[in-house]
């Protein structure tokens, strides 16, 4: 009988959150002895990891599980989208299973349905890293905090995918985050579908960590994780009151200054039809507030613009508010159906036509702000970190960019190793990306 070990081929679609399922899932599989292979051929099984936010994702997921099925024949699909078995058996109807996010046991119970782990397999001799297996590379890392959100808003199905806010003990966040560290992360990005409210359904109830009492708030958080020497880097913070707390943490060099707050839009019109909490007109003052803290701070923010009833009038709000705003990084999407949303019974959709014309303009706008912020910087000093190098030099980023997701720092110096750290002075800059020599 073979004892070779059993092989799985894993894609995982969508967004951090996703990716931290993933993880979890990998490492599970791998400590009981599966290998994990990168193609459809070698492997014994492959498990889909889908994104359901939008249709163009939901387009995307069933593409890749029919690719899938095509290479392989037997496909197991998990995430976001396989909250709507129906949907996905309509299309492919031979999967062999679909379970949906954060449903880690199901996920793992299927793949030993079609490929039994190997009964030669040792734990205590068929070693993973302590930190699990990590989709990112060695050198940072998604921690995830909580799952699930509280709010209701209209164009949003997170809640019921993900359900109600969950938030993990801080102890076992701290924990996960040490374990990360050790073994080599420099940079942890904290996620979750709402930062700010972290430890709200608990209470913010004390833990304890390395001995010590820690609440399971998103301050006690930060200050934890800034005492580990590692970059912190906070995504998805709705702009609460609580957020004030973390700013001086960033303005002592405790936090990197980086805030991804989802505005969504700025017209109280929008907003209001939008049910989007805690936003009011009180945000740009907050905004400057913050700014005078810690004049370092980058704010990366997304928008949608075409929402159901929006006029033209909310539209030039929202280029004024951006004006004043004076965001660093911004996305944008056009507004589209999402099945199940309250906000597909609104009145007054805006024709695709606007809809392309307004992201154009909007686009424009924010460009002509995020160019003159970033000219800004050149002849400046900053601490990077480098993501790879090739045969024309390094790609790094700055503490204002996220990967992914923002601008690069190049630096023409092949004789860098990712994960480095180095203090750069910036020469150039565009719309997004930096240039940069090595000091």
């Amino acid at each position: 009988m073979s004892t070779a070990a059993p092989k799985v081929g894993f894609v995982s679609l969508g967004c951090p959150k996703a990716t931290v399922d993933s993880e979890r899932i990998l490492t599970q599989l791998r400590m009981e002895g599966y290998q994990i292979v990168p193609t459809y051929e070698d492997a014994d099984v492959v498990v889909v990891n889908t994104c359901g936010f939008i249709d163009s994702a939901k387009a995307e997921s069933l593409e890749v599980i029919g690719e899938a099925l095509a290479e392989n024949g037997k496909v197991i699909v998990t995430g976001c989208m396989g909250v709507n078995e129906g949907s996905i058996r309509d299309v492919h109807p031979s999967v062999l299973a679909v379970t949906g996010p954060q449903q880690y046991e199901q996920v793992v119970n299927a793949v030993h349905e079609v490929v039994p782990p190997s009964t030669e397999h040792d734990p205590f001799v068929d070693l993973v890293p302590p930190q699990g297996i990590k989709l990112t590379p060695r050198h940072y890392a998604y921690l995830k905090i909580s799952e699930g959100c509280n709010h209701s808003c209209s164009f949003c199905i997170i809640p019921s995918m993900r359900g109600k806010l969950v938030s993990r003990p801080v102890g076992d966040v701290l924990s996960e985050a040490q374990r990360l560290v050790k073994a080599g992360v420099k940079e942890i990005l904290v996620i979750s579908q709402d930062t700010s409210a972290y430890g709200v359904d608990l209470k913010y109830k004390t833990d304890f960590w390395d001995g010590q009492p820690v609440k399971t708030r998103m301050k006690e958080l930060c200050e934890a994780l800034s005492s580990m020497d590692v970059w912190v880097r906070l995504h998805y913070v709705y702009p609460y009151p609580n957020v004030d707390d973390v700013i001086p943490l960033m303005a002592a060099g405790k936090l990197l200054p980086y805030l991804d707050i989802p505005f969504q839009h700025a017209s109280p019109k929008v907003l209001k039809a939008m049910k989007r909490p805690a936003f009011e007109d009180k945000t740009l003052a907050r905004i400057k507030q913050w700014r005078e803290i810690c004049p370092e701070l980058t704010i990366r923010s997304t928008f949608i613009v075409g929402f159901p009833g929006e006029t033209e009038e909310d539209f030039q709000y929202l280029l004024d508010w951006l004006s004043e705003a004076q965001l660093d990084r911004v996305g944008c999407f056009q507004y589209s159906p999402v099945e199940g949303a309250p906000a597909n019974e609104l009145a007054d959709p805006v024709p695709d036509e606007i809809k392309q014309e307004r992201w154009e303009r909007f686009m424009a706008h924010q460009q002509a702000i995020s160019t003159a912020r970033l000219a800004r910087k050149i002849g400046s000093e900053i601490e990077v970190l480098v993501d790879e190098v090739d045969d024309e030099g390094a790609v790094a980023r700055s503490a204002a960019d996220a990967p992914e997701i923002d601008g690069n720092v190049f630096i023409a110096d092949t004789n860098l190793q990712p994960g480095d750290k180095i203090r750069v002075r910036v020469i150039d800059a565009d719309e997004y990306d930096l240039w940069a020599e090595r000091i």
